[in-house]
């Protein structure tokens, strides 16, 4: 499809931010309080029209607001993320519900650290809320971006609006694409600079749920956890509402979700494997979200450089999209316009030099984040109900309570609970814990198969010092 042309007359603006999804939003208000006139185009309706409720629950993974996200949202204006942020609930522990029905709590943090819980709509709406309250900012919807010229002063956008597609030029000194992970921004962006860029769909699909509250009003479960059903190659999960209920995802396979090929065998799986949650959803609400809700996939997008000099860059999800099993998507999104700020108060205003730091400094950080996301999926599925994943976590909450948690921090810990930590600074220091434990265990194992063949049988000793080489060997 050809892109129509740029029009000669334009419409001016200072800063033109692409998306009003969480990170467009948070990034136009940091833009407005360094004084410039912002431009928010989405190319979505209004969340917040009734109409658009219901469709924004089909595909709504709850978020997990962690620490760098509040202290991001804080760092741009501590009012509005007052505002905004007392609507969250405070999640301490995972809670794991086994096949026979019963619950094992799992703490996140040693010093009562929570994650926090809240539709992610209706964080979107109470951002949107923000927006319109600032004078300095004005939001467009249903424009979308369908050509752009990046790669020249002023940057030239194109969109498209209204049934009959109506263009719209506009010139702008930045262009913030924050449009996730389909991101039109990008594309227009690789047009400007060379950029690398991979996408990688997982081989796993979700679907919305829903757990209704019970018939008081209540929580039918404690809303201070987050709420998982290992099954290995599936799993199932839920966060609370405001409202009392839980928003629930069934993440599985392609294969089984199409091996599911009808309502009655959808329903007999679930009840096999997830009863408990079976019952509190009920037969009837499983069946409409069996026959109704969309099967989303999960992709994770990586691209570098993210910037045209000082005239473009792209943020969130528009440059490191991320399977969902860290809670860090959001989170990473609003440390983008933190760390993104700072440089430029760094660089006093010279928007050119903290693009390219940004995309320098920021690099290893995101691709961390991807690849740990990817790895935590693993962990949720599978690993919370093995033997060596409980014993690490003991063993990281027991060495972080005798040497301090400025010697011993738990990977855990360090993503979700100290953004004075990089993600990449958390992976290298979490590689040199997990290789001192693997030594220390080499040791006590080597010392065990020593003291076991001082008291062996002299036909037994030649085995024994084999074993004690190989150890050796291996430390």
């Amino acid at each position: 499809m050809n892109t129509p042309d740029i029009p000669e007359k334009c419409e001016k603006a200072d800063v033109v931010v692409v998306g009003a999804g969480l990170v467009g939003c948070l990034a136009a208000l940091a833009m407005s309080k360094r004084g410039h006139q912002v431009l928010v185009m989405e190319s979505r309706p209004d969340l917040r029209l009734p109409e658009q409720r219901q469709l924004s629950s089909l595909r709504s993974i709850n978020l997990a607001v962690s620490s760098r996200g509040i202290v991001a949202m804080e760092s741009i204006d501590p009012e509005m993320a007052h505002r905004v942020l007392q609507h969250l609930i405070p999640v301490h522990a995972r809670m794991v519900h086994n096949i026979e029905g019963r619950q094992s709590s799992q703490n996140y943090g040693l010093h009562g650290e929570t994650i926090n819980s809240i539709d992610r709509a209706q964080m979107n709406r109470l951002m949107l809320d923000e927006l319109d309250a600032d004078p300095r900012i004005a939001v467009r919807f249903q424009h979308r971006l369908v050509g752009a010229k990046m790669d020249q002063d002023p940057n030239q956008l194109l969109f498209s609006t209204g049934k009959d597609k109506k263009t719209v030029g506009i010139e702008c000194a930045i262009v913030i694409g924050a449009d996730g992970s389909f991101s039109r921004t990008r594309d227009q962006l690789q047009r400007a600079v060379r950029m690398d860029f991979t996408q990688q769909y997982i081989d796993h699909l979700y679907l919305e749920l829903r757990i209704p509250a019970s018939k008081d009003g209540d929580y039918v479960m404690s809303p201070n956890h987050l709420h998982i059903w290992p099954r290995h190659e599936y799993m199932l999960m839920a966060l609370a509402n405001n409202d009392g209920s839980f928003t629930s995802t069934m993440f599985a396979p392609k294969h089984l979700f199409e091996a599911l090929e009808t309502e009655e065998k959808f329903l007999t799986h679930f009840e096999s494997q997830f009863k408990d949650a079976y019952d509190m959803i009920g037969k009837d609400a499983l069946a409409l979200a069996y026959n109704n809700n969309p099967r989303g996939s999960l992709v994770s997008v990586t691209c570098d450089p993210y910037n045209s000099d000082g005239r473009a860059i792209i943020i969130g999800d528009a440059a490191h999209s991320m399977v969902p099993f860290y809670g860090q998507g959001m989170n990473c999104g609003f440390e983008d316009v933190r760390v993104l700020m700072e440089l430029i108060d760094k660089n006093n205003g010279n928007y050119e030099a903290a693009f390219n730091e940004y995309t320098e400094v920021r690099r290893d950080d995101l691709k961390a984040i991807i690849d740990l996301a990817m790895r935590n999926y693993v962990e949720m599925r599978h690993s919370v109900t093995s033997w060596r994943y409980l014993l690490r976590k003991k063993v990281d909450a027991i060495l972080t309570t005798v040497l301090g948690d400025k010697r011993w921090i738990p990977l855990y810990t360090m993503v979700s609970f100290r953004p004075d930590i990089s993600y990449s600074q958390a992976v290298v220091r979490d590689q040199w814990q997990t290789g001192l434990l693997t030594r220390m265990g080499r040791y006590f194992a080597l010392g065990t198969v020593f003291g076991l063949g001082l008291l062996a049988p002299r036909r037994f000793r030649g085995l024994t010092l084999l074993a004690i080489m190989y150890f050796s060997r291996n430390i």
